[in-house]
């Protein structure tokens, strides 16, 4: 690091002291709490979450988020937490780490129970173990190991743990900043022990409904076949994937635009000529690429390829992400991580991009300069997120954790690092 008042040994060793002990047990506990979404039904884990961080001597804020807003997110329940550490009597920055405790529903193919936490060969296994409950316990133990080395600093450091992540983050962090419970200077976002993110893509998901004329089907020519012309718009749908595989992304670790057809319905016998039907698609945004043409472009090819007569068609926005568009304010952060990378890794870890969409997005959109780093692997495939066997290699966690707290450091060490 350029900063050789920096006490890395200090803090590597709370880390290191508090690892096995209370950090691995505190991610063992976090993942044997289930908190799927969908349901949505997450406030169970955010008062065990809570009840946990202050029994670690956290002050712990718990903001239940209002039953309207959770109706609009598909959401059940959700408690978000923040933390606050204020470091000196200046005018530091506030720095925001955030991390999502809802989760995806695990599926089949395990062959570790999904909340039972196992850990094996330095792995600890479990829905959410990746993505990312890990990076509760990173940005909470990266915060302890800081309060153990807090002379000199200037600033404020909060803990974002919300629940709304997997279905778009509007009742998480898009609620904390919408009503003003914060407004961080810099965010850290969950993310990989071995990459800085600087940007990521957004998703745009559409909801494509087919009215036609049920018959029965030894007469299908008195019917209007809504499935028909769903297959017709379907086809020209996955046509256009294939042109998307050629628009390439200037961002390194982000290669072309993706489009998916993920749910699809109608009819309601085989002897009907089906008078509904329906799909979902879904199409990831590029950093630079601009939502409205992206979005005009879907629609005007569903509108040419829906042409079966009598057969009406109705388009819906479920989901608008826009993507984490890279900027030069994220420098600082960028950095810091990459100087407390190269220390305690020993590599100058690079700064890219990724196609997944998250709630750092949020945080930039509002202004606030966002990159993501925590704890995983160089790919996420590795780690098996939203697959069977998702897990965290404890090491790894270990590494991001001292990072985080080193990277933290400097930044609020520098007098040169205001709001």
């Amino acid at each position: 690091m350029s900063d050789e008042k920096i006490p890395r040994d200090g803090i590597e060793h709370v880390v290191d002291r508090d690892f096995d002990t209370l950090q691995v047990a505190f991610l063992r506990e976090l993942v044997r709490v289930p908190s799927d979404n969908p349901p949505g039904d997450c406030a169970l884990h955010g008062r065990f979450a809570a009840d946990h961080l202050q029994e670690l001597g956290f002050a712990v804020e718990r903001h239940a988020v209002p039953a309207d807003v959770l109706a609009r997110s598909g959401l059940r329940s959700v408690i978000n937490l923040i933390v606050r550490r204020r470091f000196g009597s200046g005018d530091g920055p506030v720095i925001a780490l955030n991390a999502h405790g809802d989760v995806v529903p695990p599926g089949g193919g395990w062959t570790h129970d999904p909340y039972g936490g196992v850990i094996e060969d330095g792995r600890l296994y479990g829905r959410g173990a990746a993505v990312s409950k890990s990076d509760f316990a990173t940005y909470a133990f990266a915060l302890r190991a800081l309060n153990a080395h807090a002379a000199g600093l200037q600033g404020q450091v909060e803990l974002h743990f919300t629940y709304d992540e997997e279905t778009g983050g509007s009742a998480g962090p898009g609620w904390l900043l919408d009503q003003g419970l914060t407004r961080p200077d810099y965010v850290i976002s969950a993310g990989f022990t071995y990459g800085v993110m600087i940007a990521h893509n957004g998703s745009l998901q559409l909801d494509v409904a087919f009215t036609g004329k049920s018959a029965h089907s030894a007469w299908p020519g008195t019917g209007c076949d809504a499935i028909q012309a769903a297959c017709r718009v379907m086809a020209a749908l996955y046509a256009h994937r294939e042109e998307l595989a050629l628009r390439t992304s200037p961002v390194p670790g982000i290669d072309a635009p993706t489009l998916v057809i993920g749910t699809m319905g109608g009819g309601v016998a085989a002897n009907v000529v089906p008078e509904q039907a329906a799909f979902r698609v879904e199409r990831r945004i590029l950093p630079h690429e601009n939502p409205e043409e992206v979005e005009r472009e879907l629609r005007d090819i569903i509108a040419r390829a829906a042409t079966v007569d009598g057969v009406t068609c109705a388009v819906r926005r479920h989901l608008l992400a826009l993507p984490l568009v890279p900027e030069a304010r994220q420098a600082p952060l960028v950095a810091a991580l990459q100087d407390a990378a190269e220390a305690v890794i020993g590599e100058r870890i690079p700064a890219q991009g990724m196609a997944l969409f998250t709630d750092a997005r949020l945080y930039s959109n509002a202004g606030c300069p966002t990159v993501l780093y925590g704890a995983g692997p160089r790919r996420l495939q590795d780690a098996n997120g939203h697959r069977a066997d998702e897990h965290v290699v404890l090491e790894d966690m270990r590494r991001a954790t001292k990072v985080v707290a080193l990277a933290l450091w400097r930044l609020l060490s520098r007098q040169g690092l205001t709001p």
